[in-house]
């Protein structure tokens, strides 16, 4: 049995502009409702979590200016995730929801604050997608010329952890008594100040919040990169990956372990979801032909993947020579997904080539839900663990083909839940 979530790509943001099955995507992007039709559809169908991805900035990467990002309403607009948090809490029971959160740009304090806030709204099923960001318009939005260097970012996260945990624990167990007899609501000796004074932050405390019904939310992370691999099994329950072989998922789960028990964690309380994507139809020749009519429309695909490859690196790839090979991109932004863009399709592949792949970088399945369900059955148990991240472009036509059509298929091999079996987010996670 393994885990399933929903990744957002585009946040609380415009999905499927001007693309089929995208409907009022125009006038509709800024409400609940899609989030809230996902959330319920992948609740009905055993998902552990859906994670809203975030950014704080206009792109202008590509191109050298913000025209492309903004005509094509890729990554812009965006709003903030967190207000919609507690709508989906309210419309789900059991799903955990998890909200991306940067160090680089909240200061602990609010941070935790917020995150314990939520955790209460929730009932105990929120979670951080803790991120260190990587660009530097974002930056230059928060008082910066530049972002900081890769890794010190992940250095000033880690203290940022540290503080949050304390902040978490500031309220002791058992501080808040609730004894209207004696008219005490909290027991003030068991509220105490943190006195954090670090490297980069420092921070009294108490928390002004007791902590929420999970303790502490659930810790998500994605870094690819040798200080984000560090920093997530210091810290994550569950981890976002990307790969195209089983053989590099497998060898990222072993390192994962490796260096989990090298901070002294137990490997098997961190959960890590491959990034899946699926073309699914009734029959296997009707997804393979879904397949081949994605192909011909893969030279407007191309234009998103070159943008995509200028965000998460921050070089302009409109600049380079279509029919040459990538040279090695060295970059301070996301340097492990910008390597697996580059690198993942073969080094002696033109960029035109790459940008003309269809494939999603993660794992791709072709076939009706049955023999989409088999394959996936398939990889994980090669793998060896956790589950899959459905990675895939958002509207409700994506979102029926996923929950009502694969996940049956799923759950009659007993490849996912059932039923859930916690009300919180934590405990359904490390169930299995």
């Amino acid at each position: 049995m393994f885990h399933m979530g929903w990744f957002i790509a585009q946040g609380f943001g415009v999905h499927g502009w001007n693309q089929p099955w995208s409907g009022s995507i125009g006038t509709e992007w800024t409400k609940p409702d899609l989030y809230i039709d996902l959330a319920r559809a992948i609740e009905r169908a055993g998902f552990d979590y859906l994670m809203l991805e975030d950014g704080s900035l206009v792109p202008d990467s590509y191109g050298s200016s913000p025209e492309w990002f903004v005509r094509n309403a890729w990554m812009v607009p965006k709003n903030d995730p967190m207000p919609l948090v507690p709508l989906i809490g309210q419309a789900t029971r059991h799903l955990g929801i998890v909200a991306t959160m940067t160090t680089s740009f909240y200061p602990p304090f609010i941070g935790a604050r917020l995150a314990a806030t939520l955790d209460h709204l929730t009932e105990g099923r929120v979670g951080l997608n803790i991120v260190t960001a990587h660009n530097d318009r974002a930056a230059q939005n928060f008082g910066l010329d530049q972002h900081h260097e890769h890794d010190l970012r992940y250095e000033i996260a880690d203290e940022w952890m540290d503080v949050a945990y304390k902040l978490w624990g500031s309220w002791a167990e058992g501080a808040v008594l609730r004894d209207e007899v004696s008219g005490a609501f909290a027991d003030f000796t068991k509220v105490n100040p943190i006195d954090h004074v670090g490297r980069f932050f420092k921070s009294r405390g108490p928390l002004n919040t007791h902590p929420g019904p999970q303790g502490r939310p659930v810790i998500c992370q994605a870094g690819g990169s040798p200080a984000g691999r560090s920093f997530a099994a210091k810290h994550a329950d569950t981890i976002l990956a990307r790969f195209r072989s089983i053989d590099a998922a497998r060898a990222f789960r072993e390192d994962i372990h490796r260096l989990a028990l090298s901070h002294g964690r137990d490997p098997s309380r961190i959960k890590i979801l491959y990034m899946m994507s699926a073309v699914i139809d009734e029959t296997d020749e009707g997804a393979m032909n879904r397949l081949e009519a994605l192909k011909k429309g893969a030279a407007r695909q191309a234009e998103y993947k070159l943008a995509f490859m200028s965000y998460a690196s921050g070089k302009d790839f409109s600049k380079f020579d279509l029919d040459q090979p990538v040279p090695e991109i060295k970059t301070n932004a996301a340097q492990a997904s910008t390597a697996a863009l580059t690198r993942a399709a073969g080094a002696q592949k033109t960029l035109r080539e790459i940008a003309m792949e269809t494939a999603s970088g993660g794992f791709d399945y072709v076939g009706s839900p049955d023999t989409v369900a088999t394959q996936m059955g398939e990889t994980m148990s090669a793998i060896g663990g956790d589950g899959f991240l459905v990675s895939h472009t958002l509207n409700r036509r994506t979102i029926a083909e996923f929950t009502d059509g694969l996940a049956p298929a799923l759950r009659r091999r007993g490849l996912i839940r059932s039923a859930y079996s916690y009300p919180r987010f934590r405990d359904n996670l490390l169930e299995f």
